[in-house]
């Protein structure tokens, strides 16, 4: 068996560390974008003002270019009389997706803003979260490397794994869609996943338990993983889609438009399909795992199911997400209720890697905390 590595991983650490720490920058940066979005409201609305100014101005100028050149064939024509003019024409991207007066929201229902104003706070939240993350990448490549295998053999190191992932998926959505109002919620949990591994689970570096040095650890834990940070966002979701609802709510009663900041975040039915479309993406890949594990779990114990703590609760939650996409999909459970069936499904996921591993003995008992 090969020697660990010890300075590596005490680079590990430190990396781990400092991570920690920008991610905790960036999450008050993202915090101070949200409660000085009054300002960032005022300068979208003020630039879509314009551009639909500039917009009107050139519909109008098409349409009277228009009624000059039909006015021009009738009299050509020997016809009398006055032409009629077309109607006002549409303007492209004149309306939103909002609910009301004062109430209009500045994202459409592809998650992309309406209006090009800049957020420096919240780009410079960014900027830090992706050096946060390639250092978050380097301290868990570290500690694989220094112990010569996966780094997700413990509590610990499936959370700063789990961390990670967290934070790449949602910078690699930051590529194709404007997330930002997700932000603050991201980092924020990613800086809780930290701390618990820290505080809450700290493992020092050591070789695999017996009954994990098996190949289907680096199938089964990764997807389990990357499917885990597939529903952190989703949760993310939900819970913004919660608070949007009843603000439109509030606005089609002719209640305040509050929390003004949730007028850069997409509409409740918008936020409700993104999060239905990530959940099914995590729900396969939560049904792969189990199975993975069930073939696992006959190969090193010679049983498919034991009806363990821990497969027990991986199946719950499967059931769960399960009766969320099949209630949405063709019960019509939309809206708060399939919200908080996603909500309930990760704090499920949370459950099931707190207290089911610490307080639950059983045969996946591999929190590696010290006795």
């Amino acid at each position: 068996m090969p020697s660990i590595n010890l300075q590596l991983a005490s680079y590990s650490d430190l990396f781990m560390l400092i991570a920690a720490l920008i991610y905790a920058v960036a999450f008050i940066l993202f915090a101070l974008d949200l409660a000085t979005s009054s300002k960032t409201i005022r300068a979208l609305e003020t630039e879509l003002a314009r551009e639909r100014e500039r917009q009107q101005d050139t519909a109008d100028t098409a349409d009277a270019a228009e009624s000059v050149a039909r006015r021009e064939h009738l009299v050509g024509a020997g016809v009398g009389g006055s032409a009629r003019t077309t109607g006002p024409r549409a303007v492209p991207g004149a309306h939103t997706n909002g609910t009301g007066a004062g109430g209009g929201e500045l994202v459409d229902e592809d998650m992309d803003y309406l209006g090009t104003t800049a957020r420096p706070v919240a780009n410079v939240a960014v900027a830090l979260m992706v050096i946060a993350a390639a250092l978050h990448a380097f301290a868990v490549i570290a500690r694989a490397v220094a112990a010569s295998r996966v780094p997700w053999g413990n509590m610990y190191e499936f959370c700063t794994t789990g961390a990670m992932l967290v934070a790449v998926v949602y910078l690699l959505f930051l590529i194709r869609k404007d997330l930002r109002f997700l932000g603050t919620f991201v980092t924020g949990l990613v800086v809780i996943m930290m701390a618990a591994a820290t505080i809450g689970f700290p493992t020092p570096i050591a070789h695999l338990q017996p009954a994990l040095q098996s190949p289907w650890i680096v199938i089964h834990v990764s997807i389990a993983v990357l499917a885990s940070a597939l529903f952190t966002l989703t949760f993310s979701m939900s819970v913004l889609q919660l608070l949007q609802h009843r603000r439109e709510a509030r606005i089609r009663t002719g209640g305040p438009a509050r929390p003004a900041f949730l007028q850069l975040v997409p509409s409740a039915l918008s936020l409700e399909n993104w999060s239905y479309r990530i959940n099914a993406v995590g729900f396969v890949m939560w049904t792969f795992t189990l199975i993975a594990g069930a073939i696992w779990a006959e190969a090193s114990w010679g049983r498919y199911w034991g009806w363990d703590t821990k497969e027990v609760w991986t199946f719950v939650i499967w059931v769960i997400y399960a009766g969320y996409l099949h209630a949405r999909a063709t019960r019509g459970w939309t809206g708060e209720r399939a919200a908080w069936l996603s909500i309930i499904g990760y704090a499920c996921i949370v459950f099931n890697f707190t207290i089911v591993n610490t307080y639950f003995p059983g045969l996946h008992s591999y929190a590696g905390l010290p006795s």
